[in-house]
């Protein structure tokens, strides 16, 4: 989402390179750039003002120390400011109350329920306690049904609503299912209109008067930009906001309703919508995006994601099997799923420092993602005996191989051979203690 916005802010610092002072004079040009690659990724104006005016003011009076570089220090500045305009630290949730009361509010179309479904998981798994979905929006389509598919896809109690009902009278009778059945955490999936307007607005007062919030959260599409900080303030003056979810982070927009929305309006925005999965669903941290948009990594959010997804056990298995040389093609594919799951490779290379730009540098080279669907291709093409032991592989199966992975011979054979050097590259690494812990190392990525 932020690519475009990223390369043309990292730009603007090139103007730097080699200056050992900041001045008005270096800086001018820079600054004129960020303020226009602002102004393109539809930041809110005032927004951009704001944090030029700030960045210029902070940059002039800076002073420059020791071996850091005039470029350095204002790509710092352009940091700490970019984290200010963002909201400076992460918000957590406020689920006081037996039950807490969480409601999902926003227009049609922005992904409430779907939202909902994936904030239950996060509840539950982070806060260990009960959630409970409660659908209210009775006059979309299916709205219902959406949300009850989803609560049993995950395990997640869901109010039985009725289309024929009025949502008021869903909230009132949801007070009785809750506590029978130990809900700890009520999240209301709320109707949503294809604009901001009295009606909408009314229902949602009567609602709250019902069974009061703790949260009101607005589920924005970030794809619509600075419309999506008209609605947010619309909702705001009429409800007043705890927070915002901003979803479809993973489109192509181009991240003004990111950057806008709470210098703007002055709500936190508490989540990221990453993806279409219930598990799609990130805590902003301000500082880890703005590290993301200026290159700077983020390998804090890539721990906390490994953490969920590599299994211990798992991990330590496949560590003793490179320390006695008998990590198999079978165990590298178990490798490729859990990079999969972290995002896939480009994902995880863009969350560590200066991959971002290093990766727009090679681009005439496969990408790092197709060269592994091609090599999974590949695996799969194996038999169970030729996974365990790849150097049963004579001229002939490396053939059907081929045929069935729909790749060539000499793309097999060049698997093999890379798999053979990671191999020892891994064993070596295991040796010299790089691994940690008896942690597994980590993947080399010698495919290209």
């Amino acid at each position: 989402m932020f690519d475009s916005l990223s390369d043309k802010i990292l730009g603007s610092f090139k103007k730097l390179r080699g200056q050992a002072r900041i001045t008005e004079e270096n800086i001018q040009d820079a600054i004129k750039e960020i303020r226009l690659s602002l102004l393109e990724a539809d930041v809110n104006f005032k927004v951009v003002k704001s944090f030029v005016d700030s960045v210029k003011a902070k940059a002039l009076g800076a002073d420059v120390v020791g071996q850091v570089t005039a470029g350095q220090q204002f790509t710092k500045i352009v940091h700490d400011e970019l984290v200010r305009v963002l909201g400076g630290d992460a918000i957590d949730l406020d689920l006081k109350g037996k039950p807490a009361v969480v409601f999902l509010v926003g227009l049609q179309g922005a992904g409430k329920t779907t939202t909902a479904a994936k904030l239950a998981k996060y509840i539950r798994k982070q806060y260990s306690r009960k959630p409970g979905l409660v659908p209210a929006d009775v006059y979309r389509p299916a709205a219902i049904e959406q949300l009850s598919t989803l609560g049993r896809q995950n395990d997640i109690p869901v109010f039985p609503s009725r289309a024929d009902q009025k949502p008021e009278e869903i909230l009132e009778q949801a007070k009785k299912w809750a506590e029978e059945n130990f809900v700890e955490v009520v999240l209301v999936d709320t109707a949503g209109r294809m604009q901001v307007d009295d009606e909408l607005m009314a229902e949602l007062d009567r609602l709250r008067s019902i069974w009061a919030p703790r949260e009101i959260l607005l589920v924005a599409d970030a794809m619509l930009g600075q419309q999506s900080v008209n609605v947010a303030e619309g909702f705001h003056q009429r409800l007043g906001l705890t927070g915002l979810i901003l979803t479809k982070i993973d489109g192509d927009a181009r991240g003004g309703a990111a950057l806008s929305i709470r210098e703007a309006t002055g709500v936190p925005v508490k989540f990221l919508g990453t993806g279409e999965k219930t598990d799609a669903l990130e805590v902003f941290h301000p500082d880890r995006l703005a590290s993301r948009i200026l290159d700077m990594g983020d390998v804090l959010s890539l721990v906390e994601k490994a953490q969920d997804v590599v299994d211990e056990k798992s991990a330590r298995a496949a560590a003793k099997k490179i320390q006695k040389n008998q990590f198999t093609v079978e165990d590298f594919l178990e490798q490729i799923q859990m990079m999969k799951k972290l995002g896939g490779m480009e994902s995880i290379l863009k969350m560590l420092p200066g991959m971002g730009q290093m990766m727009k540098q090679v681009k005439d080279l496969t990408p790092p993602d197709k060269e592994m669907k091609k090599i999974e291709a590949i695996i799969r093409s194996m038999t169970k005996a030729e996974r365990q032991n790849h150097e049963i592989l004579n001229g002939s199966r490396r053939l059907r191989i081929a045929k069935g992975s729909g790749t060539q011979v000499s793309d097999v054979n060049k698997f093999i051979k890379q798999f053979e050097g990671a191999r020892k590259m891994m064993q070596q690494m295991m040796k010299m203690g790089l691994g940690g812990k008896g942690g597994m190392p980590r993947m080399p990525f010698p495919f290209r």
